[in-house]
C-alpha cells in the first residue's frame, strides 16, 4: 500500500467508527442535526412576532440558524476526542499502526457531515415554514461551500479544545461559546438594534460576517466585504485549530 493510499485508507476507518457512534447515540442526533430545526420553530413561530427586521421574519432569521446547525454538535465532538486520548484508545491504535492524523481527520470529517445534514434539515424545515430566496444555483453552491468551510474551521478548532481538555466532561463544556456566539451577533435580530456595548460586540464578532454572507447569499444579493471577512475568519479559525490540534495530539499520543 502507499504512503499516500494508507492514510486516506485508515481516515476511512476512522469516520466509519465514528458514525458508528453517531448513530447509535440518538441524544447526539438530536442535538446536532434537529435542534437547530426546534430553535427556529422557537424562533420564528414564538418570538419573532416580537422583532421588526423590515420582513418576513423567517427570511430574516434562516441564515443564523444555519450557522448554528453548524456549531450544536461541537460539544460530543469534543467530548468524543478527549475520550479517545483519555482511555487508552489511541495505545491501541497506535499498536495497530494505524495512521496517527487518521483518529483526528475522522473526527472533523464525522463533525462536517453532521452538520452538513443539520444545515439540509434546516433548509428543508424553513422551506416548509415559508422561507422564500432569490438566489441563483451560484448563490447556493456558495452558501454550501461557506457552510462546508464553517463545519470543517469549527471541526478543527473543537478537536484542539478537546484534546486540550483534561477530562471529556470539560471538553463539552468548553465548546459552549462557540454555540453561544450566534445569539450575540445578528442572527436573529440586526446588531444596531442592540444596546451600547453589545451592539459592538455583535458587529465584530466572527460569526456576523459569516451570518451576513449566508443572508446576502440567500437573498441573491451577496456582499463582497461581508463574504471577504467570513471567509478569512473561517481559514483563520481552521488553521489556528488544525495547528492546535496536531501539536497537542503529538504531545499527549
Amino acid at each position: 500500500m502507499s504512503t499516500l493510499s494508507m492514510p486516506l485508507t485508515d481516515s476511512t476507518i476512522m469516520l466509519r467508527r465514528n458514525l458508528k457512534h453517531t448513530l447509535r447515540n440518538p441524544v447526539v442526533v438530536f442535538q446536532a442535526v434537529l435542534f437547530p430545526a426546534v430553535i427556529m420553530f422557537l424562533f420564528v413561530h414564538v418570538f419573532g412576532g416580537a422583532f421588526d427586521v423590515g420582513g418576513k421574519y423567517i427570511d430574516y432569521a434562516t441564515p443564523g440558524v444555519l450557522v448554528m446547525a453548524c456549531s450544536y454538535g461541537l460539544g460530543s465532538t469534543a467530548a468524543a476526542v478527549n475520550s479517545d486520548m483519555t482511555k487508552g484508545i489511541i495505545n491501541r491504535f497506535k499498536a495497530m499502526d494505524v495512521s496517527r492524523g487518521s483518529v483526528l481527520t475522522g473526527h472533523v470529517v464525522i463533525t462536517t457531515v453532521r452538520s452538513l445534514m443539520a444545515v439540509a434539515v434546516v433548509i428543508g424545515v424553513a422551506f416548509a415554514m415559508g422561507f422564500r430566496s432569490s438566489a441563483s444555483a451560484l448563490d447556493w453552491l456558495g452558501v454550501l461551500g461557506l457552510a462546508v468551510l464553517l463545519s470543517l474551521a469549527a471541526g478543527w478548532f473543537t478537536v484542539g479544545l478537546g484534546l486540550a481538555a483534561k477530562t471529556a466532561e470539560s471538553a463539552g463544556l468548553a465548546s459552549v461559546p462557540l454555540v453561544m456566539l450566534p445569539y450575540i451577533s445578528s442572527a436573529f435580530v440586526p446588531a444596531h438594534s442592540m444596546g451600547v456595548g453589545v451592539r459592538q460586540f455583535a458587529q465584530y464578532q466572527p460569526f456576523t460576517p459569516i451570518i451576513e454572507t449566508l443572508r446576502g447569499l440567500l437573498e441573491g444579493n451577496p456582499s463582497s466585504s461581508h463574504a471577504i471577512a467570513a471567509v478569512a475568519w473561517c481559514v483563520g479559525f481552521a488553521l489556528i485549530g488544525y495547528v492546535w490540534a496536531v501539536t497537542t495530539f503529538n504531545k499527549r499520543a
